[in-house]
């Protein structure tokens, strides 16, 4: 899990020792270091993160001031019949109530370009894998490499029949 991975909190009133806490039993990304920064927003609280591949960290930003708020996650799209590339795109609208929630979410998500890149050495700009990822485990104890593998693994239109 997080056991070595350096995380730093620029988030006043939010230590290290606390970020490493709310981060608990997530898989680590390798020697990134992750950094868990403030975002100022002038309307409402959204989502925000990235994962910096030259600089080999993890920037997770926290909506500042906090206060829950609701988030719109596409986990799936499925090519619509006809001309042109059109998509119905699947998604579930989350409840963020602490930030906790956000930070395991924003970790999950960027740990899921992280190892599409570095561990598979595929593109990292998987989008809905990377969402349904995160989706999936942001609130369990303990996340697993296999849990990642699952996310990848595309379910089958039809199902078998008995």
């Amino acid at each position: 899990m997080l056991g070595g991975v350096h995380i730093h909190s620029d988030l006043e009133g939010f230590t290290d020792a606390q970020a490493r806490r709310a981060l608990a039993g997530l898989p680590a990304a390798g020697d990134y270091e992750v950094v868990i920064k403030p975002l100022r927003y002038r309307s409402s609280p959204h989502l925000a993160a990235r994962c910096e591949f030259e600089e080999r960290r993890i920037v997770l930003q926290v909506p500042i001031p906090f206060r829950p708020f609701k988030e719109p996650v596409v986990y799936a799209a499925r090519r619509k019949r006809g001309h042109g590339i059109r998509f119905a795109w699947a998604s579930e609208t989350v409840s963020f109530r602490l930030r906790r929630e956000v930070l395991r979410f924003l970790y999950c998500h960027e740990w899921m370009h992280w190892y599409l890149f570095e561990e598979l050495g595929k593109r990292s700009s998987a989008e809905t894998a990377c969402d349904r990822f995160a989706l999936r485990n942001f609130r369990r104890p303990r996340v697993s490499v296999a849990d990642a593998d699952a996310a990848l693994r595309r379910r089958s239109r039809r199902r078998a029949v008995a």
